[in-house]
Formats: structure tokens, sequence, C-alpha cells
């Protein structure tokens, strides 16, 4: 049996732990063995569990793990080469840019490891003597190649298994204020672009009809921003939670925050499965679709580069490797209509 794998991403604030949290216990009481990991910087999952966990799987509760990796560690057990070099490094992660930075690093690490590595011995060789004479520090030596090399083939290896769209799906979670739905429907479209599969999108934290007349105006706004979210992610299924009495923590208060969002839905099941990316093959040409939503023509780019077409979307890229079948063909045509792109492919 293959894993079944579910990101929950999202701006910071919004909710993502609680309902990776509830998911979790969602599956185990259903018989399956769960792991929830954190990968936050800011960890809450032991807050959200009410028990320890650590940057192992730790044993929750029958058939659930939980774990909060950490970055700092991770990062000494598998980069010495590049420790030896650096003297400090800086990382600054957001929850959503984050996210979008790893998913997008795979694509990145196969054109250095295409182009770069090969050349690693010459390039060192020709540019040591020379930067001997103007830096103060040492080049990188092997050791730090070595090591990025490593991360590179793990990225892409990790990047097949989050592209396999029957076994890994992207959950957006959200609130239902203006601004957050913003960023959701940017992250949509890099998620589409980079070629993974949203299956789900989670509004929490709604205003129930009972909330009383002080919130009122503020409901009434919600259910606007709510008709929005449905419209827009249409047919991606929306699941909502209600704004509870009290904080979301422990077993109890997961167990009802899950029971509101898969009322009608197995929580680990694929929740939506149309295709992001298809190409046909066609008499004498191809075509090739992606799906882009909330996107603007105006922000679309397209180079062709041989068998890679460089896809650009209002700052974000993505290189995708076209099949050999398309080698003799290039991209000769291009519209984009109601959030999708087309590239058609004639002989040269």
């Amino acid at each position: 049996m293959r894993t079944r794998t579910i990101l929950y991403t999202g701006k910071g604030g919004v909710g993502k732990t609680s309902v990776a949290a509830c998911t979790g216990r969602a599956c185990a009481s259903s018989g399956l063995r769960t792991l929830v990991i954190s990968t936050d910087p800011a960890h809450s999952l032991s807050e959200s569990l009410c028990e320890e966990v650590g940057g192992t799987p730790t044993r929750v509760s029958p058939r659930l793990w939980g774990q909060e990796v950490d970055a700092q560690a991770e990062l000494e057990r598998h980069w010495s080469g590049v420790q030896q070099w650096l003297g400090e490094l800086l990382i600054d992660c957001a929850p959503t840019g984050e996210t979008l930075r790893l998913l997008s690093f795979p694509d990145v690490a196969r054109w250095w490891i295409q182009k770069v590595f090969p050349l690693e011995r010459q390039i060192l060789a020709a540019a040591r003597p020379i930067a001997a004479s103007v830096l103060d520090i040492p080049l990188p030596g092997h050791a730090v190649f070595a090591d990025i090399h490593r991360l590179s083939e793990n990225m892409i290896a990790m990047n097949e298994i989050l592209r396999d769209h029957e076994l890994c799906t992207v959950r957006l979670v959200m609130n239902p204020d203006k601004m957050v739905i913003g960023e959701a429907m940017r992250t949509f479209t890099y998620l589409n672009l980079y070629g993974y599969l949203a299956d789900a999108v989670v509004v929490n934290r709604v205003f129930p009809a009972e909330v009383g007349d002080y919130f009122a105006a503020w409901r009434t706004l919600q259910e606007e921003h709510l008709e929005l979210v449905r419209s827009a992610f249409a047919p991606v299924p929306v699941l909502c939670a209600p704004y509870f009495e009290q904080e979301v923590v422990g077993g109890e208060m997961l167990d009802r925050l899950a029971t509101a969002l898969f009322a009608q839905h197995n929580p680990a099941a694929v929740l939506h499965d149309a295709p992001v990316q298809k190409i046909e093959m066609l008499d004498g040409g191809a075509r090739l679709r992606l799906e882009l939503p909330f996107s603007r023509k105006s922000e679309i780019s397209l180079k062709q580069r041989g068998l890679e077409l460089i896809v650009g979307v209002d700052g974000q890229r993505r290189t995708i490797a076209l099949p050999t079948a398309l080698a003799a063909l290039r991209a000769t045509q291009a519209s984009f209509e109601d959030g999708a792109l087309e590239v058609s492919f004639d002989a040269r």
C-alpha cells in the first residue's frame, strides 16, 4: 500500500496546524496509520494535539504520530560540507512563500544537475587561482557541491512524489477575509503552474448564524466572501468550519473541527482530481493545456528552448520538460481563455 500525502498550506495564522491535526486524528480513527508533520518554523503542533512531539515521529495515540521538523538540526546533520564553508546561513521563512519556494525548487535543481554539476571540477580549477587573488574567503570545495548535489537529487525525488496526483494533493487553508482569499487565489495559480493538484479549499473560522448582533455585519461580509470562494475555486470542493466558542486544542475540539470539515467527505480521499496539465498529440502537431486560474493574460510569458517550455506568471517561472515526441515541433501559437493556457506546437 502506497502512502497518501496531503499538504496543508496558507497564510500564517489561518489554522493550518489545527486543520492538519484534526485530519490526522480523523484518518487514524478510520484505521489508517497516520503521521502529521509540521514544517512551520513557529511550531504549534504539540500545543494543538496537547501532546509533546519532537523532531522524530512521536506516538500521540493509536495509529497517530506527530513530528515537528527542526530545520536547524536537519541542516547540521546533512550539510556538513556547506557548514565548513559558510560562517552563517540566514533563512527567512513565511508559510505560503516558503511552500512556493519549496515546490518550485526542483525545476531549478534539475538545471543545476544537468548543466553545472558535470562541469564542477573544471569550473573550480579555472576559478580558484583568480579567486585567491581577489577574495578573502576560499571557493567552495567538492564537499559543498556534494551536499548541494545530494539535496538537489532528494528534492527532485520528493517532487516526483508530490506530483503524483493519485496519492498527493495540496489543500489551501484560509479565513473568509478579503486579503487572505487574495493570497490563496495567487497560491492556487502557482500550484497549477508547478503541476501540483489542489483537491480542496478549507475556509476556517466562519461565524455561525447564532453569532449575535455584535458580529452580524461581519458575518454578512463573510457570507459575501464565501460566495466569492465557492465561485472562484469551483469545481474544487470548499470545506467550511465554524468559529468555535473556544480554542481548537486537544482531542475533543480537534474532533469537532474534523466533523465540521469532513461531514460529507472522506478526509483521506482525493476530493478533486481534474488534471492541471495535459498534452494532446494531433496530426502533424501537438497541444499543451495548462490551467492557470486567476491569472491575467498580461502576466503570462512563454519561451521555448529545445524540449523545454518556460512559462512565467507574475514573477513565478516553471520549466516544463516536453516529451521527446515534440522534438521536431516548435511552439507556434498560444491562447489564454477561461483560466487556461493553450500552446500549439507544429512542425519546424
